[in-house]
């Protein structure tokens, strides 16, 4: 049995520096050096949720951690969750369940409050690091933000609470590295400088001894070493953490693939429901509020939304929903998940007000129902076979309960009328999900569905496409993604002396 290993925390000079994928390849690599470690983000401001077995609600990015360390995510690796709901104000998750909305005004200026979620996150380390070794904490944005500082409770200060052998992380692919390390380091207070132990520059495209030189002057210049070139990569596919990542996503129409056109929503939440059909050979899938680029797509997805009422209004007024409308009644497969589903139905209430100011939107009305957004949030895990079994043979699907998905949802969806139950999932639980119009219409609540290779084979069903026939096992696929990415970062980084200020 290894010896258990200080705390390790991965800082950045800005954020989108890397810092997220960076922790997950230190997670695999603990694993397989055999270590039992687990990631922890004391606070994460993220559109991108997942629901725990337990029910809790937590980031994204730390499931893909913990999905490297091999472990099942928990809301102790992410105690406090921020989602907007509008350029003002954001959901507060703490401990898996929200707490209420609040503006950032009064967020970041009730300092009592910045004290008791402290002390929570604290208290979440602390559960963590009693069952775990080493704990991979990440930090978020920048560290430098003086204007935040007092009002900190993921970045420095978490880190001397924590005691972690901490490293910077620096993107240098942006420009003005060497600014941006110094400048850093440089206002770190006395206490936070001492537990800095490395600088880990990252994205590096081109050969890394040209920049011996630039680790000698960031050395003495900081007084810190440089640990780690790591190059900038394409090859190796990890799930983002942000919607920046969105940015990168240029993809357009293309022949010879399954087009899949993903409604761009200004609100969008988990957009990682997506990321399997950048993975999978069969599709090519990109995001879009072009009309044209909509009604050229084989298929259309709509995804889930922070503020549904909003982004559907939106839809409306651009036109855009109109185009879904037409492409559906050509023949295109429209699918809506969460939010999306909840926007194919004939109608969206929200008479308490629970996103905002439009107490109802009329939907796209693809399909035989309503919805009324109520405050009670909906998190929990479930395994479901897809789709009814008399509908297996027509849509070439194959009758299963070994599919996985999580629902995370404020909204109650009933039938119109005398509109039969038609469910897209039956869960083990019993409960149904979604509605199935036909194999070119349904929707769902789960999010997380198409990582079903069930769900992915329906999707490619009905096309005359030559990479039709070939399945994809997305689970096995990111497994062979953490080990790749664990190897490229040994090679590039001097893992004995990171070791080393962990013992």
């Amino acid at each position: 049995m290894n010896k258990r290993l200080k705390p390790i925390m991965f800082v950045g000079t800005c954020s989108d520096a890397g810092k997220s994928v960076i922790n997950a390849a230190f997670c695999r690599i603990f694993k397989q050096d055999g270590y039992h470690p687990a990631p922890f983000k004391a606070q994460n401001m993220s559109l991108n949720s997942y629901s725990t077995p337990e029910g809790g609600e937590m980031g994204r990015a730390q499931v893909v951690q913990a999905e490297a360390c091999g472990i099942a995510p928990h809301t102790d690796m992410n105690p406090v969750l921020l989602k907007p709901t509008n350029d003002k104000s954001s959901q507060v998750v703490l401990n898996g369940r929200p707490v209420g909305n609040m503006s950032a005004r009064d967020y970041f200026g009730m300092q009592n409050r910045k004290e008791e979620l402290f002390k929570e996150a604290v208290e979440a380390f602390r559960r963590l690091e009693s069952r775990y070794s080493p704990i991979v904490l990440e930090g978020a944005g920048s560290i430098s933000e003086l204007n935040l500082r007092e009002r900190d409770i993921t970045n420095m200060r978490m880190a001397g609470q924590a005691g972690a052998a901490t490293f910077l992380v620096a993107d240098i692919d942006r420009g003005g590295v060497f600014g941006s390390v110094y400048g850093t380091i440089a206002l770190l207070k006395p206490e936070e400088r001492a537990l800095m132990k490395g600088i880990i520059i990252n994205k590096f495209r081109g050969d890394a001894s040209l920049f011996d030189d630039g680790r000698k002057i960031l050395e003495d210049l900081t007084g810190v070493p440089v640990v780690g070139v790591v190059p900038w990569f394409r090859d190796i596919k990890i799930e983002e953490e942000d919607s920046v990542a969105l940015d990168m996503k240029h993809n357009t129409y293309r022949d010879g693939k399954i087009n899949v056109a993903i409604i761009l929503l200004k609100r969008m939440s988990n957009f990682t429901d997506f990321d399997v059909l950048d993975m999978d050979p069969r599709f090519n899938a990109y995001y879009t509020n072009n009309i044209d680029e909509i009604e050229k797509a084989d298929i259309i997805l709509i995804p889930g939304s922070k503020n549904t009422l909003s982004d559907l209004q939106s839809l409306r007024a651009g036109g855009i929903a109109e185009a879904i409308i037409r492409a559906h009644k050509n023949g295109k497969k429209v699918i809506g998940i969460c939010g999306g589903y909840q926007m194919m139905g004939a109608r969206l209430e929200d008479p308490d007000a629970i996103e905002g100011n439009l107490p109802a939107v009329p939907g796209l009305g693809l399909l035989p129902q309503c919805t009324i957004i109520e405050p009670e949030k909906v998190t929990r895990q479930s395994t479901f076979a897809f789709l009814p079994a008399q509908r297996v043979v027509e849509t070439h699907g194959r009758a299963s309960r070994h599919c996985h998905g999580y629902e995370i949802h404020m909204g109650r969806t009933t039938l119109l009328g005398d509109a039969p139950e038609s469910p897209v999932a039956i869960l083990d639980d019993g409960r149904t999900d979604g509605y199935y119009l036909d194999n070119t219409c349904w929707g769902s609540y789960m999010h997380g569905i198409l990582d079903n290779p069930e769900v992915l084979d329906n999707l490619a069903a009905g096309f005359d496409k030559e990479t039709e026939s070939a399945s994809f096992d997305y689970a096995a696929f990111k497994e062979e993604q953490y080990d790749k990415l664990a190897a490229l970062v040994r090679e590039h980084v001097d893992l004995d002396y990171i070791y080393r200020q962990l013992l």
